[in-house]
């Protein structure tokens, strides 16, 4: 069951919606293909429940939104990028343990 909290970001509302956001976002660059986007997907949704007011958090479908991605030079997916003041604070590739992405959050707040 996918969280309401998880938000939707594309190539034309990146920039407001996560470089100009005034708390952390944490960005999951996926594709509907993939395995390991589907094994990490109840743990943003778990991540945005529990951070919510904290933390946004957001998925970027790489293949309908090409642009982003190469611009922030995604290789592999699943990609969890950290965001805070429209900067990256860190990245983990691959589908990677809850308390990983929570280490990784941790860094921003």
């Amino acid at each position: 069951m996918a969280s309401e909290k998880v938000l939707t970001f594309n190539d034309d509302n990146f920039d407001a919606d996560v470089l100009k956001a005034t708390v952390p976002v944490l960005v999951d660059f996926w594709a509907t293909w993939c395995a390991p986007c589907k094994a990490i997907a109840p743990v943003i949704d778990a991540i945005a429940d529990e951070y919510d007011g904290k933390v946004k958090v957001g998925k970027v479908n790489v293949d309908d939104n090409p642009g982003t991605p190469g611009k922030y030079g995604v290789r592999g997916i699943p990609t969890v990028i950290l965001f805070k003041d429209g900067k990256v604070v860190d990245q983990v590739v691959g589908a990677v343990p809850k308390a990983q992405l929570e280490a990784l959050i941790k860094k921003a707040l």
